[in-house]
């Protein structure tokens, strides 16, 4: 019965996916008591939400346009649920415009299967990237997934290898450009903060033990199948499928180094889970276990809304 209501794509569902992130969003917000409810505060608020739903519509574009799904639509309501489990993904301006400049990034890097353009989409890929260290620094470790597309490729071209480098520096003089002119530095306008923590007191909540839980539980045992099913892809679409689970593994490490476990750096890690999720989802063959399964991904946030 669930999954039969997500299988198709309706407007229904997308007004249930967005009501979810606005959902997240709204909870992420309540304890802001030191911020001035004006103007200025609310058009903010706005385009932060607007970011979050231009995130969900990107991720479900880079699924449907390189078919890492069976085109369900899974994947963006994981995302959603995925907001909802840890709704202080919400809450930090530079992580939400670095995680959607890095989605932009891996949408190029996934397109490369197709052999058109290549050279355009390499660079686009890394000067999405390096845009996105500019608000996280650690957002730069993503640069690895466009390294790691040409081995996979065995791309021996050398131009290729070159110009995501390139790209990178081009955001590097094109802001020292802006700094420069706006504040008579070179390298004010940097977000250079290479720290690393390993401190994980403010996880120590059971809301936040809950979903760390849940979502690593349920991530790892989807992990397993999604790989094991790789091999079942056209050989066109292997590298993409591949790209994915490095880009989760890619995510989980910024989580564990993060600087500032405030759980806004858990971002990073939804998109890839939820496609790797909805992948495990689609294969499932037993009717009522995949109910239960999709099931309880629904039904935890909302129960840990109440703790």
């Amino acid at each position: 019965m669930i999954t039969s209501f997500f299988n198709k794509s309706r407007p229904l569902y997308f007004t249930l996916v967005f009501f979810i992130a606005l959902l997240a969003f709204i909870i992420a917000r309540i304890g802001i008591s030191n911020e001035v409810l004006n103007f200025d505060f609310i058009l903010k608020q706005i385009i932060f939400l607007l970011i979050v739903f231009g995130s969900i519509l990107l991720l479900n574009f880079i699924v449907n346009k390189n078919n890492l799904t069976n085109k369900n639509n899974y994947e963006i309501l994981l995302f959603s649920l995925f907001l909802l489990f840890i709704t202080q993904t919400t809450s930090d301006s530079n992580v939400l415009l670095s995680n959607f400049f890095v989605l932009l990034g891996l949408r190029r890097i996934v397109s490369l299967r197709s052999p058109k353009n290549t050279k355009k989409k390499l660079f686009d890929a890394a000067f999405w990237i390096a845009i996105a260290a500019l608000f996280y620094f650690w957002a730069i470790l993503f640069f690895v997934l466009i390294i790691v597309s040409l081995i996979l490729y065995t791309d021996y071209n050398i131009r290729h290898w070159i110009i995501p480098f390139l790209a990178v520096l081009s955001v590097f003089v094109i802001c020292s450009c802006v700094s420069v002119v706006l504040y008579d530095s070179f390298f004010v306008i940097f977000n250079l903060s290479p720290e690393i923590s390993y401190d994980f007191s403010n996880y120590n909540s059971v809301s936040y033990l809950i979903s760390i839980t849940v979502l690593l539980s349920f991530g790892i045992w989807s992990s397993i199948y999604y790989l094991q099913n790789i091999k079942k892809k056209k050989k066109a679409f292997r590298v993409s499928f591949k790209t994915i689970i490095l880009a989760a593994i890619i995510g989980f490490f910024i989580v564990v180094q993060a600087p500032n476990k405030n759980g806004s750096e858990f971002l990073f890690l939804f998109a890839p889970l939820a496609i790797i999720v909805a992948n495990y989802i689609d294969i499932i063959q037993e009717k009522w276990f995949k109910e239960i399964f999709l099931g309880v991904l629904i039904v935890i946030p909302f129960i840990l809304l109440l703790l």
